[in-house]
């Protein structure tokens, strides 16, 4: 080849940071979708786009929540339920002669409403059909002369049948004549969430958090925090998971489920089975949300929702270091009563509240001289003593266990004078200390520094480790505020 001038152009020498995972997580719940690939949704997308990727699933409720509330990037893991959903009974107010069955197996919870408008009977008779308890309706549609209907993306199907008689089929179904049922959605068994978690072991994409979508139980918990453990320990990905607290249960005046027991009932029994539990789990990388409330949707629905959707939007816009549960209306994380109409149940007082606040679970309160709701404290199911108590002291720490990793893999099989090992390896750790100093400029953490420890010249003949220690001071954060307040003489 003949010489010429040549140029080879060298990248990376400004020494910007790359992609952290910072604000993105990963979603595993029921869905009808079936994909061997996590499905990405974008903040960008809106409720019909979410809901034709993921079905009429609770997968897709919960992002449609992380989402509305600042979720950027979701990728999402759909797992096809053990245990079917189930259809309830149907209830008719009208004096039509004909009756409306269903059948088939729901994706999700709803709320079914059939309201007849116009008179007749099969290929004659019109209805407009709800899937959310009445909020939405679809356009007029037409009884199939067929008789039979199916509500699509939700597994149900309909049978409109009419009155025995010829002279009653004319007004089988008379206007303003309404069924309505509720049906319950599917859920994931332990084994199937298991199986999800398994498959991120060889997902490559970074992300923070994992959020296991529906109602769980403390042997999840505990399961999962197993699962968490090896997948940092063998598989070096650190990352915490939030889950979902079923819906708090009275001892009293109430019957367990969503939505009973709302307004009566004592839950000091229910909140102290709950402290024993959480003394099961002592894992600082296991959240789990108690808090349940009334929400509207981004779809417009209204429905009693677990909020740990909610809680995930609210971790994928923050940085790693900040609480979710500031209360400056400029940090963006008060809820407007708009848009969470409630918490539920009623009877979960400020009693209840810091007995689970105390026993490690994430809460939601009101403040006296506030209208907005907010987030208590981020409390994780740490160990007692722990210095990991709250999600953003897990969530830098996570972060630096990242970054560290990344710089730590460009100095393996590295060369080094064996003349002068503390002071090569000082020079490694200096390069090691780069991710710390951008997360201090950030302002994610207040201090760093790297040490690489002493006395191990001899050993490093021998297995070849470089042993370092870091140290890091965090934030602080303001809990409380204590005002001392008192009249002063004039003359003071």
């Amino acid at each position: 080849m003949l010489r010429d001038v040549k140029h080879h152009v060298t990248d990376k020498n400004l020494g910007f940071a790359t992609a952290t995972g910072d604000g993105k997580h990963l979603k595993i719940g029921v869905s009808p979708v079936v994909s061997d690939t996590p499905i990405i949704i974008t903040g960008a997308m809106d409720a019909a786009q979410i809901k034709s990727r993921l079905g009429l699933s609770p997968l897709a409720d919960a992002v449609m929540d992380s989402v509305q509330f600042g979720a950027n990037r979701i990728y999402c893991v759909p797992v096809s339920a053990t245990t079917a959903g189930t259809l309830g009974e149907i209830k008719k107010a009208g004096d039509g002669g004909g009756s409306v069955t269903a059948d088939g197996s729901p994706t999700n919870a709803f709320a079914v409403v059939i309201r007849f408008t116009a008179q007749g009977g099969l290929n004659s008779a019109a209805f407009v059909v709800s899937i959310d308890g009445g909020s939405t309706f679809t356009d007029e549609i037409t009884v199939p002369v067929t008789g039979e209907y199916e509500l699509e993306g939700t597994g149900i199907k309909v049978k409109f049948t009419e009155a025995a008689t010829d002279d009653q089929k004319p007004s089988s179904f008379l206007v303003n004549d309404t069924y309505t049922f509720d049906t319950t959605a599917p859920t994931m068994t332990n084994g199937d969430v298991l199986n999800a978690v398994t498959k991120l072991q060889n997902f490559a994409e970074e992300y923070e958090f994992v959020h296991i979508v529906g109602e769980s139980d403390l042997a999840l918990w505990q399961a999962v925090g197993e699962a968490q453990v090896q997948l940092f320990e063998t598989f070096h990905k650190p990352m915490f998971f939030v889950m979902e607290a079923g819906f708090p249960t009275p001892s009293e005046g109430g019957t367990p489920g969503i939505g009973a027991g709302t307004d009566e009932g004592d839950l000091t029994d229910w909140a102290l089975e709950m402290e024993v539990k959480a003394k099961k789990v002592r894992n600082y990388n296991i959240q789990v949300v108690t808090a349940w409330g009334r929400l509207v949707k981004l779809d417009g629905s209204t429905k009693i929702v677990n909020l740990a959707g909610l809680v995930s939007g609210f971790y994928a816009k923050s940085s790693v270091q900040t609480s979710i549960g500031k209360t400056r209306e400029e940090a963006g994380f008060n809820i407007r009563k708009t848009k969470l109409e409630e918490l539920l149940p009623v009877a979960l007082d400020n009693d209840i509240i810091e007995l689970l606040d105390l026993a490690g679970y994430l809460t939601f309160r009101e403040y006296d001289g506030k209208d907005d709701y907010f987030v208590y404290h981020t409390k994780m199911l740490s160990p007692d003593g722990s210095d990991y108590r709250y999600a953003e002291d897990v969530r830098v720490l996570n972060k630096i266990i990242r970054e560290t990793r990344k710089k730590g893999l460009d100095l393996m099989n590295d060369d080094i004078d064996l003349t002068d090992i503390q002071g090569e390896l000082e020079a490694r750790a200096k390069f090691l200390f780069e991710p710390l100093q951008r997360m201090i400029d950030a302002k994610e953490i207040s201090a760093a520094e790297i040490i690489v420890m002493d006395g191990h010249e001899e050993t490093f003949i021998e297995d070849e480790t470089m042993r370092t220690k870091i140290r890091y001071l965090s934030r602080g954060y303001i809990r409380e505020v204590y005002i001392d307040l008192a009249r002063r003489r004039p003359s003071a």
